[in-house]
């Protein structure tokens, strides 16, 4: 499903549930502002590359507007407009004082160099810098982006307005990041884990777990997982996956991804296609990759008790239906993956407040 139509099928399905004046409705389901630009860099072998560049801003009633910029083929302007509508519920639910914004650039960044990275990232910022800031619209990294990112977007940003570290967050401790920023969503993805379970009288160290997507969010969650006793029987990434039903050496899998570039060919499991990682048998499934990865084709064969979204939008309202239907808890990515922008605030606050902006 469309992730737009999706998102806003949930949105006016909880307006019908909570009363929301029409008006309201009307108003939420159109963003403050949409932006879309063109971003022509020069390639390292001389050519120009074109991509084209978004950021919509969904809502400012509650403060500046705030959401990730990711750099991924599959952007485009309605997963965007999803995105942006999900982080004002997100940061709505978690008490923070923003309102929602998200933007990316539809590449593919292994293909790029990290000086072509740079220049693309410089160009992007040099179409918004007018249209972001402290106390307006304060980017942080999100998939396929990181804290070189933001630090290439500060200095950018700081060419036209003067040094504003708090224009975005998730940078560099040395640019007045936060330390622990880097884990965050993924330890906010176990501290919902954890209250979820405690509700249905368990704990994560009786537990078993499978986790989709092994980036900065997968890696995390199925780390401090294995650090509080969890089984982490299986995991995938976009170019394999792996299972040992007595459970990964999680910190083992660590190192080899970083060394080899993914889980495949892990010796402390066997090899399983990353398509079944889904339906694997397991307490508790994590999607933490890309949305829509819960359909009405797969929902069926889930065969959790409990999932939890890490990752964004993971499950269609159709999937969402059948697994209610067939008992399956879900824990709702508005709440479960909040512990980014949780820790993005601490450091907001913190670096307005010894830098002055």
């Amino acid at each position: 499903m469309n992730p737009l139509a999706a998102t806003n099928r949930y949105f006016k399905q909880a307006v019908r549930i909570l009363g929301v004046d029409s008006k309201v409705e009307r108003s939420l389901m159109i963003p403050f502002r949409e932006i879309k630009v063109e971003c022509t860099i020069p390639a390292d072998n001389g050519t120009l590359l074109s991509f084209i560049g978004f950021r919509v801003q969904h809502d400012n009633a509650r403060g500046p507007m705030k959401g990730g910029i990711r750099y991924h083929p599959q952007v485009d302007p309605d997963e965007v407009n999803a995105l942006a509508q999900l982080m004002t519920w997100k940061t709505a639910i978690a008490h923070l004082p923003y309102g929602g914004a998200k933007g990316g650039i539809g590449c593919n960044p292994n293909e790029l160099s990290a000086s072509e990275l740079e220049r693309l990232t410089r160009v992007f910022t040099q179409k918004i810098h007018d249209l972001i800031g402290v106390q307006t619209d304060v980017p942080a990294p999100d998939m396929g982006t990181n804290a070189q990112t933001m630090a290439w977007i500060l200095d950018e940003y700081s060419k036209f307005h003067g040094h504003s570290p708090a224009v975005v967050t998730g940078k560099p401790l040395d640019l007045g990041g936060s330390l622990g920023r880097e884990a965050a969503t993924g330890r906010g993805v176990v501290y919902a884990t954890e209250a979820l379970l405690k509700d249905h009288g368990k704990i994560i160290a009786d537990q078993s777990f499978v986790i989709q997507g092994f980036g900065n969010v997968g890696s995390w969650t199925a780390t401090i997982l294995h650090e509080q006793g969890g089984k982490v029987i299986a995991i995938s990434d976009a170019n394999g996956a792996v299972k040992n039903t007595d459970g990964i050496d999680v910190p083992r899998l660590v190192d080899y991804a970083k060394k080899t570039g993914g889980v495949k060919g892990f010796d402390g499991g066997e090899d399983i296609d990353p398509k079944s990682i889904l339906a694997e048998r397991c307490d508790v499934l994590i999607p933490a990759a890309i949305g829509g990865v819960l359909t009405r084709e797969n929902a069926n064969g889930v065969q959790a008790k409990f999932v939890v979204e890490a990752a964004n939008h993971p499950t269609d309202p159709d999937a969402d239906e059948i697994l209610a239907k067939k008992g399956v808890v879900v824990l709702p990515d508005v709440y479960a993956n909040a512990g980014g922008v949780t820790v993005s605030y601490f450091e907001w606050v913190q670096v307005k407040h010894t830098s002055g902006k």
